[in-house]
């Protein structure tokens, strides 16, 4: 049933969707050649590259939805509230995973542009982007599309000025970032995955229970 609703959220964007697949390409190769002085690596590229593509795809699903009364009319059907919301963040998870697989083809095809990523980095990337996405589904629930779009919006959007400034001030003050879990390497490589899935679940939970609450 959620990979009917994810199927469905595909439909609603997939003129952009072959756009983002580009885009996941092209992006992390520009921002590593732009941000190459600041060190990070590949880290810095990917994490900004791909917070940009789940929000551009991620707020494309909203606005259609919002405009059409989409959610509205889903849950006259089969599909309960708790399927809809477990849905979004299925598709988000699944676009990260897109995400990693074509940087690292990227990485892998040209790599004198890109750098390979560890596992911890992308542990790392999806924790902040589990962080991110999972304080602005429950808000979105809450306010309504209309009212959070603009907050998010420009938030997201001032990302790329903002992330170079707080890695060159990390790197003069001599902080680790992303910064590593203590122990042995395999704990370093898991913890940020375990730790993201826990914060999202705790997420759809309280999106859950908002959307549960609210008049359709």
């Amino acid at each position: 049933m959620l990979l009917h609703l994810v199927k469905k959220d595909s439909l609603l964007v997939k003129k952009y969707l072959i756009l983002m697949f580009i885009a996941a390409i092209a992006l992390p190769v520009f921002i590593q050649i732009k941000t190459a002085s600041l060190g990070g690596g590949g880290f810095l590229a990917f994490f900004i590259s791909t917070l940009f593509i789940q929000f551009i795809i991620f707020n494309s699903v909203s606005l259609l939805e919002y405009k059409f009364k989409g959610s509205a009319m889903l849950c006259a059907t089969p599909y309960g509230r708790n399927a809809l919301v477990q849905s979004k963040y299925l598709f988000l998870l699944l676009l990260f995973a897109g995400c990693c697989v074509l940087y690292t083809l990227t990485a892998l095809l040209i790599p004198g542009q890109l750098d390979l990523l560890s596992l911890s980095d992308f542990g790392n990337t999806f924790l902040i982007l589990s962080v991110v996405f999972s304080i602005m589904i429950p808000v979105q629930y809450r306010f309504g599309f209309e009212k959070s779009k603009y907050i998010f919006f420009f938030s997201i959007f001032i990302t790329p000025f903002l992330a170079p400034v707080v890695m060159q001030y990390a790197q003069a003050r001599n902080f680790s970032f992303p910064a590593a879990f203590p122990g042995p390497q395999i704990v370093q490589d898991l913890a940020p995955i375990g730790l993201a899935l826990a914060v999202g679940v705790a997420s759809m939970l309280v999106s859950m229970r908002i959307f549960g609450k609210q008049n359709l």
